[in-house]
């Protein structure tokens, strides 16, 4: 058993903060700009749709497809889904299928 008056001889070897593997950083400029305009075009797409001469189901099921496309671009690119694993996506999505189940009977509702 040492005391507290014996010194301990560590070598910088044994000195470390862990085994991380750390990725090389890469800009996302590129990436972000790409969905920049990817969520404009899908904006102007929806200022268009309620001037068009079609039913209003249509419309509403058009601008609800939208909205689920835009949400999914922010979810999956600047909320880093797509960095995730795969039970990760999974239960992002489990939320995601209960919405779609309830405008789906809302829709079927309004046809009625």
């Amino acid at each position: 058993m040492l005391n507290h008056n014996q010194q301990y001889k560590i070598s910088k070897e044994e000195i470390t903060m862990g085994d991380h593997n750390h990725k090389e950083y890469k800009s996302h400029t590129k990436e972000y700009i790409i969905i920049f305009f990817v969520l404009t075009f899908l904006t102007l797409l929806e200022l268009m749709i309620p001037g068009l001469k079609t039913e209003y189901w249509h419309k509403v099921v058009a601008l609800v497809g939208l909205a689920f496309g835009k949400a999914f671009v922010v979810a999956y690119f600047y909320m880093h889904l797509k960095e995730e694993t795969a039970w990760m996506k999974v239960i992002a999505a489990v939320p995601l299928s209960a919405v779609l189940y309830a405008a789906a009977l809302i829709l079927e509702g309004m046809y009625r």
